[in-house]
């Protein structure tokens, strides 16, 4: 079957940044900033990216455009002597599998908390209040198995329509809105009242701080973060080398992506600190962060309800490419690896 292509270099690094972006930028990455002394976790994750990540999504890329493979058969393809790397190839798939778990069922999280701002829940709520609605939800299985499985029957009606008309088209149209309204959320941010110690904690390395945390713990979360946030290691973004055309620089499209992701993460930065320290929020809270911080700030905005509806249909967008961008690797590896194929006995027209 030959190789689908992507219908233009934007589609492509929107494609390749949503994978990476996702809820690991706008939702993660905040949290581990926290947790892990602010400023001084920032400094060194853009060092172990620059370092490791930027040239391993190069890797990745070169594999996948290579082979012309998904992740199962690439090494099947470039050694097919050297059936040991075959074993890497089924852990990325698997290790798709497992992703799929995850961001299937966070994305709903994210579902569920646009209709609760579109609803008005959040109204007059305070951050104890916020709290306790975040913590409801999370208390109601049924709900939460609803909202998953209405997000993996979206991924499949739009990864069935193919890569170039459904994937590319969708996720460029994502991807711009939720910058978009980043950008805004995060001018907000910075000019609130009582933000300044909030710029400060992201912004200003405290070693001091860091060490309280632990050294070690802050240098292996910033390292970690930086493959995760680029998606790498499973060959999730090999398979979007294999779409690459062979005119393009590999490592000139790991920056794009790379800096595209970056520039998310640090703009969720810029939202979420200022507003925790603006409303009372603890940095230290850990995944609920978002869930807990973001209502607090729409509801200070005038027609915050509108903001807040508007970024959760947004950041559940940006989920989406994810959860988009995992299907697709295994909807690639299944097609590379037919199973239960039966031959069937070939009847003869003749007379015994």
């Amino acid at each position: 079957m030959k190789r689908e292509r992507l219908g233009s270099r934007l589609g492509f690094i929107l494609l390749s940044a949503g994978c990476a972006i996702g809820i690991g930028n706008v939702w993660k990455f905040p949290y581990m900033v926290g947790q892990n002394g602010g400023g001084a976790f920032v400094l060194i994750y853009l060092f172990f990216l620059a370092i490791m990540g930027i040239p391993a999504l190069t890797v990745e890329f070169s594999l996948g455009r290579a082979s012309q493979k998904s992740p199962v058969k690439i090494y099947k393809e470039l050694t097919p002597d050297k059936k040991v790397w075959n074993i890497h190839g089924y852990m990325a798939m698997a290790g798709n599998y497992i992703l799929m778990m995850f961001y299937t069922c966070v994305t709903g999280w994210m579902l569920q908390y646009f209709v609760k701002t579109a609803m008005g829940e959040f109204e007059g709520a305070d951050a104890a209040g916020v709290s306790a609605i975040f913590d409801g939800m999370l208390e109601k299985p049924g709900v939460m198995v609803i909202s998953t499985f209405i997000v993996i029957i979206v991924c499949f009606a739009i990864n069935s329509i193919g890569v170039q008309k459904g994937l590319e088209r969708v996720t460029k149209y994502m991807m711009i809105a939720l910058l978009v309204i980043m950008v805004i959320l995060a001018i907000n941010s910075i000019f609130l009242k009582g933000g300044a110690e909030g710029l400060k904690f992201y912004l200003v390395p405290d070693f001091g701080r860091m060490q309280e945390v632990g050294i070690g713990k802050v240098i292996v979360s910033a390292m970690t973060q930086a493959f995760f946030t680029l998606s790498l290691g499973i060959g999730s973004m090999a398979i979007f080398g294999s779409y690459l055309d062979k005119e393009r620089s590999l490592m000139g499209e790991a920056i794009n992506v790379a800096v595209l992701d970056t520039f998310v993460a640090f703009t969720s930065g810029l939202i979420m600190f200022p507003a925790c320290m603006a409303y009372g929020v603890d940095v230290n809270s850990g995944p609920p962060l978002i869930f807990e911080t973001l209502p607090n700030i729409f509801n200070h905005l005038p027609m915050g309800r509108l903001w807040g509806s508007l970024f959760f249909v947004f950041m559940s967008f940006a989920a989406l490419s994810t959860v988009l961008a995992v299907f697709e690797n295994i909807i690639s590896c299944t097609m590379d690896v037919p199973v239960g194929v039966v031959k069937r006995p070939v009847l003869s027209m003749q007379s015994p």
